[in-house]
């Protein structure tokens, strides 16, 4: 494991610590954050560059927004 790989991966936990703690967003908003930072250091660890970044930023939003919607919906008793 490189350096570049291993600060990525910090910056992606550090950031979802960091989000994670917004007390007022709702669970689709911090999945979408979380998910973003997450899959953007994913996206540029296996892809590198912008598009990489991008493009894995651009995924694991949504799967993190999708993710938290239906953490959301339990919690209301929905879906």
């Amino acid at each position: 494991m490189n350096i570049s790989t291993l600060r990525n991966g910090a910056l992606a936990v550090v950031a979802g610590l960091t989000f994670a703690g917004c007390s007022t967003w709702s669970g689709a908003e911090k999945g979408t954050a979380i998910g973003a930072g997450a899959g953007a250091a994913v996206g540029h660890a296996v892809g590198g560059g912008v598009l990489g970044t991008v493009g894995g930023a651009a995924v694991g939003g949504v799967i993190g927004h999708e993710v938290g919607q239906s953490q959301d919906e339990k919690k209301q008793g929905g879906k």
